[in-house]
């Protein structure tokens, strides 16, 4: 097989020098012997020409792969470039994400220091109330004692004393009547 019949030569858009190195190559193949020789009869200003022809158009071919290949690498930094903006773009994210979840756990730690001291605080005052009120109601409770005494003590004073002949409810018959004995307005007004 023949570099002309080679399919890595047979591609698409391929420089004009490859092309004209292409023409020389197969004039050689196609060259015809001389006659009881193993040498071949070839027209040297033709393959000269298009040698020459090839080599003119190989500076601005060198050029236009130059360029290709600075493009290629621009593109590849490009690329390089945009994947580092992604990838620190997904690390802030994720520092944030972390962000986010600290600050929700020390929300939740603050939030249940709060509650904590808000119960603490509760519990004293309710048992300061309770001790405010058990106070206030002993002291109540003593003045109701010495009311109730004073109370028995008047009622004491007040007890009549029923003479042994006497029938309950005969007036006439009450001693120290009219001298601070007990009397009672609804028995003398029938």
């Amino acid at each position: 097989m023949s570099q002309t019949e080679d399919p890595v030569f047979e591609t698409a858009g391929e420089h004009e020098s490859v092309t004209l190195l292409r023409e020389v190559i197969r004039r050689i193949e196609e060259a015809k012997p001389f006659p009881l020789s193993s040498s071949v009869r070839i027209e040297p200003a033709e393959v000269l020409d298009l040698l020459e022809e090839a080599m003119d158009r190989l500076p601005e071919e060198i050029r236009q792969a130059r360029w290709l290949l600075k493009e290629r690498e621009d593109f590849l930094a490009k690329v390089q470039r945009e994947g580092d903006d992604i990838l620190d773009a997904a690390r802030a994210h994720a520092e944030r994400m972390v962000s986010k979840q600290e600050v929700v756990r020390q929300a939740k730690t603050e939030a249940q220091r709060v509650k904590e001291a808000a119960e603490a605080d509760a519990r004293r005052l309710r048992h300061e109330a309770e001790d405010y009120v058990d106070q206030h109601l002993a002291k109540f409770e003593i003045v109701l004692d010495r009311v109730t005494k004073t109370v028995a003590a008047g009622r004491a004073k007040l007890q009549v004393v029923t003479l042994p002949d006497a029938a309950p409810g005969d007036i006439d018959h009450i001693e120290g009547e009219g001298e601070g004995g007990f009397f009672d307005q609804e028995l003398t007004d029938e």
